[in-house]
């Protein structure tokens, strides 16, 4: 029996014996045929049979049992069937039928399987309002049953081509798929699909456009890297989690959709049913009824998070913007410029420059200086061999003694790198932790939160406290830098409903020091570098500039920063190559912080 039931496994019949003029290769298409669509969705299955028994018509006659169970996703369906025996000398050879596959088929039937689709959850806003929901798309795609499969390749680079993605991964994967899949190829948003597009399309054999809805914010950029997206599932998710999903099951693919996929997704639903050669259903042999998704609750703000979007949507090189709210540290808009690689708005990790300057003023202010307490500003400092010096732009009038109100005001370098004698690692990198930087915790979504490791030496400690050497942060990171201060405490930022994580093992910033930092940053936008927010509208602005040189590809180069906060909202602009944190991220963080203004 194994020679059949291995057969019936994996398809091929050559090592069978079957009774006289039963051609192998004929009961393989027949085969094919009968099961459908099972094998193209289910996977193979697994089949044991009983020892024959002869069924009373002489002693050249047998039958056996046949147990299927073909698997699926969180369980496996099982019927059984039989198959007669015919004795010829001294072989046993076996008599095919449909029947043999399922007792309800006869010629000219098969066996279907359909997955009933559930209602993935929606994202929404603790405002109430449906951020993420099904939208209509039309997903572009190759049918393979609708070419030859040798064709099959060149018409999927035509319509990678068209589509914009790129044409050899995507004959590939073309090229590798059953003889019967629908390989997609990408969907776009219904308006989006111009009528020149859907013509192209429609001239290229195998192609095919199918109308249906995925769960998309209300615009194509909407919080994209970190919102992420769903789409088909990949091969590697299917040998992760097996018995999960059947190929052409959808699940989030990054983000938020991705790590809340279990609660998102829900769970499809599965109907099994005789059809004829039509396609029409004659009987409904197993189902499974779909499990909806359940909502997913986050703190953006749709109307902030489109404002920021606009922002950065001019801006060449890669860019972010994050606001917070710092009376909770709710994540109001975290938005990433429309060329972004990757998501640098909550994990971005880069030089955060002079903006780190709030930390070691804090510092500073635990030392027992004051706004009006006197630092030396020269022109240039050196640090165990390492120059130092103010950015070209730096007023002259400024160099000499001057309050420190004053340095942070002007973004004097060389006196906070003097301050290295009187701060040490262990206090800078407590003052930062008071402001929410450095702190490794699980946010339960993709974050980072800066860091601030030992220094190897004193010209690296004299770095860090400008916000070069080694320390890096995110512009989430520093949008809670200058939301603690707004606050007068630590702000731990949050964006997913019932994830918000507290400070432990964490100086708290005390009111008095939150007062003090607030007067002093109030002064940069009336008297230093961020002078362009003096005359946004509303409450007053405190902020910061930063500048953090770097090279790349044997250039010096500059990321550009500015940190602000005004009322309840605190923002983070970063762009990764810049003139100066005034010139390039400020004017973006102004514009930003108007459109707030207008709602």
């Amino acid at each position: 029996m194994s020679s059949l039931t291995s057969a019936l496994e994996t398809g091929t019949f050559t090592s069978v014996d079957f009774v006289a003029k039963t051609d192998p290769a004929a009961v393989a298409d027949e085969y094919g045929d009968l099961t459908g669509n099972l094998f193209g969705k289910l996977g193979a299955p697994h089949v044991s049979a009983t020892k024959p028994t002869f069924t009373g018509n002489g002693a050249d006659r047998a039958k056996s049992t046949l147990t299927w169970a073909w698997g699926l996703p969180g369980g496996k369906w099982t019927y059984q069937s039989e198959v007669e025996l015919a004795k010829k000398g001294d072989t046993w050879e076996f008599v095919w039928e449909p029947t043999v596959v399922s007792p309800v088929l006869t010629e000219g039937r098969s066996l279907h399987v359909e997955t009933v689709q559930q209602q993935r959850g929606e994202i929404m806003s603790t405002s109430g309002a449906t951020l993420i929901a099904d939208r209509p798309v039309v997903t572009v795609g190759i049918d393979k049953t609708l070419i030859d499969p040798v064709a099959a390749p060149a018409a999927a680079r035509d319509i990678a081509k068209i589509v914009d993605i790129n044409p050899k991964r995507y004959a590939k994967r073309v090229r590798a798929a059953g003889a019967k899949a629908f390989v997609e190829a990408l969907s776009i948003r219904k308006p989006m699909m111009t009528k020149a597009k859907r013509d192209r399309i429609a001239k290229i054999k195998g192609a095919a456009m199918l109308n249906r809805t995925l769960p998309l914010g209300p615009t194509k950029q909407f919080a994209s890297p970190v919102v992420g997206i769903v789409g088909e599932v990949t091969a590697e998710m299917m040998k992760k989690k097996p018995g999960t999903y059947l190929p052409g099951d959808h699940a989030g693919l990054s983000g938020l959709q991705a790590r809340y996929d279990d609660r998102l997704s829900g769970k499809p639903g599965l109907q099994v049913t005789v059809v004829d050669d039509k396609g029409e259903v004659l009987k409904n042999l197993y189902n499974t009824d779909p499990v909806d998704g359940q909502s997913l609750t986050i703190t953006l703000d749709e109307g902030l998070q489109k404002s920021a979007e606009k922002v950065l949507k001019r801006v060449k090189p890669e860019s972010a913007l994050v606001a917070i709210r710092p009376s909770d540290g709710a994540v109001l808009a975290a938005a990433n410029g429309k060329d972004n690689k990757m998501n640098l708005a909550t994990y971005g990790q880069a030089a955060p420059g002079s903006t780190f300057k709030a930390a070691t003023t804090l510092a500073l202010l635990r030392k027992g200086f004051n706004a009006d307490s006197q630092v030396k500003c020269p022109a240039k400092t050196t640090v165990d061999g390492k120059t130092f010096t103010n950015d070209s732009w730096f007023p002259k009038s400024a160099i000499g003694e001057i309050t420190l109100a004053h340095a942070v005001a002007e973004s004097c370098n060389t006196a906070m790198v003097g301050a290295a004698e009187e701060i040490s690692h262990a206090e800078i990198a407590s003052a930062a932790a008071s402001l929410g930087f450095g702190i490794d915790r699980e946010a339960g979504f993709t974050s980072y939160f800066g860091q601030i490791p030992e220094p190897g030496s004193d010209t690296e400690h004299a770095a860090d406290l400008i916000g070069q050497g080694k320390v890096l942060a995110s512009p989430l990171v520093m949008a809670s830098v200058i939301g603690s201060i707004q606050a007068g405490h630590t702000v731990v930022p949050n964006l997913v409903e019932g994830q918000v994580a507290k400070p432990s093992g964490v100086e708290p910033l005390a009111e008095d020091e939150a007062e003090q930092l607030r007067t002093i940053f109030r002064g940069v936008v009336t008297d230093g570098t961020g002078r362009g927010l003096l005359d946004v509208p509303g409450k007053p602005v405190i902020a910061k500039t930063g500048t953090a040189e770097f090279d790349r590809n044997g250039k010096r180069l500059t990321h550009t920063w500015m940190i602000a906060a005004q009322g309840d909202l605190a923002v983070a602009v970063y762009v990764d190559e810049g003139e100066n944190g005034a010139a390039t991220s400020g004017p973006l963080l102004e514009a930003f912080l108007r459109m707030a203004n207008e709602r």
